[in-house]
């Protein structure tokens, strides 16, 4: 009976304390035990936001959507309560803006706080923030098909407009080769001698009497009022054969076939003018087309961010995790100190203090120095092709008193190295990732607590 009881009495206590590390393990795990901080915000369009999603400040899981007040009015908004782990809202100022974002194209709706400036105050509790509108899938698509008829619109108008203007310069192109044809026959009769011109330049009789005129002119100067008469004569008879009408006549073909050269020139300018001209909207065709152009560029965007989401979807993230993806653009900080990858001791590594990367100007902003680019130079060239060719990630570290001046002043550290290493060396901005590890490596690093920067070379396999 006594070793009954006893072994009944540890059966109870185990139990008493795996319940309560079950409890612990819970409510740690949905930070139950955890100082958080709540905010307000509004919104047109929850876009499937419901009450319990999560809550992320740039980028990293911070808490939850405490409720949803309905609006009371269609000209009301709904009104989120948000409740986010007192450690983030450093990063929370007056000037950061709430955003609904959609974990890829099937997964969960969450709410993202984009951080705020430093040069802006930290946002107090109860602090109704600044929102910004989702974008619909929906609205994207009917757009871009708006833009697609468009389009389609306007190349059509153009194909009518350039026939129209070339069965006009067909038209000019015959009537000038009609004038000119005109003219060479003008010019044939001429040589040949028809008519009274070619008469005037062919008949030797003619021109014989004008010889004999000339010379009797010359010789009877006796008789100068008989040769003004046959002058006369001479004079009356080149007009009755009617050469000036002829050569007027000829004139006048010439100037009608310039007139309609000067038409048809004005309508192709006047076709080119109606077909620059803004459309019932006041945009011009150019416009339409950047538009079009911007329109396409931004679907693409969103399919590119639509396929790097679901590489995180619970369905599919398994099979990317296997093909080897990953993002460095969103490193979050706790997922980083576990991930095998990045922890790997076998990775190259090296360690900047901040007196030997970091300096300050008067205004109290951290740059680089001479000798943290020299480091810096020196360790991408021992690595060579590994260090074009390999991820690269910047840990950014700062041991201030503050935890949220600790995770803006180590990002802000990170992003500086990683600016000017992808402007030196005119890498990748894909290859390029930052973490802000505050004052923390990842265990096993030999470096308990840092202040600087540590460049990861990513070469070695997840464990």
């Amino acid at each position: 009976m006594k070793n009954r009881g006893f072994i009944v009495g540890v059966f109870v206590i185990a139990g008493l304390l795996l319940f309560t590390a079950g409890l612990f393990l819970i409510g740690n795990r949905h930070e139950a035990f955890a100082r958080h901080i709540e905010y307000y915000a509004e919104f047109n369009n929850l876009s499937g936001l419901t009450k319990g999603a999560k809550v992320q400040v740039a980028g990293m899981d911070a808490g939850e959507i405490l409720d949803i007040g309905v609006p009371s009015s269609p000209a009301a908004r709904f009104r989120v309560h948000i409740r986010i782990n007192d450690a983030l809202r450093g990063l929370v100022r007056t000037d950061s803006v709430a955003t609904i974002g959609t974990e890829g194209v099937v997964g969960d709706t969450f709410l993202l706080i984009h951080p705020g400036t430093a040069a802006a105050p930290s946002a107090t509790p109860q602090t109704t923030l600044r929102s910004k509108e989702p974008t619909e899938i929906s609205d994207l698509l009917d757009q871009g098909k708006g833009t697609l008829a468009d389009v389609d619109t306007t190349v059509k108008n153009a194909n009518g407009l350039l026939t129209s203007v070339g069965g006009n310069l067909n038209t000019t192109l015959a009537s000038v080769n009609t004038t000119v044809g005109n003219v060479n026959n003008i010019v044939i009769g001429l040589k040949q001698g028809r008519g009274p011109a070619g008469m005037l330049l062919r008949d030797e009789t003619l021109a014989n009497q004008i010889r004999t005129t000339v010379a009797n002119t010359q010789k009877a100067t006796d008789s100068l009022s008989h040769a003004s008469a046959q002058a006369d004569s001479l004079i009356s008879d080149l007009q009755s054969r009617q050469l000036p009408q002829k050569v007027d006549d000829a004139l006048g073909s010439v100037k009608s076939a310039a007139a309609n050269i000067d038409a048809t020139t004005g309508t192709l300018r006047q076709t080119i003018s109606e077909a620059t001209q803004p459309d019932s909207n006041g945009v011009t065709a150019g416009e339409n087309l950047r538009d079009s152009l911007e329109n396409a560029n931004t679907a693409t965007a969103n399919m590119a961010d639509e396929t790097e989401a679901l590489k995180h979807n619970f369905f599919f993230r398994g099979f990317f995790h296997n093909r080897g993806y990953f993002n460095l653009s969103n490193l979050a900080p706790d997922k980083y100190r576990t991930d095998r990858l990045f922890t790997n001791p076998a990775n190259p590594r090296a360690w900047l203090s901040t007196e030997q990367i970091f300096d300050k100007d008067h205004t109290g902003v951290e740059h680089l120095t001479t000798q943290g680019r020299s480091l810096l130079d020196t360790f991408m060239a021992s690595h060579g092709d590994a260090a074009a060719s390999s991820p690269i990630v910047i840990e950014g570290y700062w041991s201030g008193p503050d935890a949220g001046e600790q995770l803006a002043r180590s990002r802000a550290r990170a992003i500086l190295v990683r600016n000017y290493l992808q402007n030196h060396f005119q890498l990748d901005a894909s290859h390029l990732g930052v973490v802000a590890l505050r004052d923390s490596p990842p265990a096993g690093l030999d470096h308990p607590t840092w202040d600087g920067v540590c460049v990861v070379i990513v070469t070695a396999k997840r464990r």
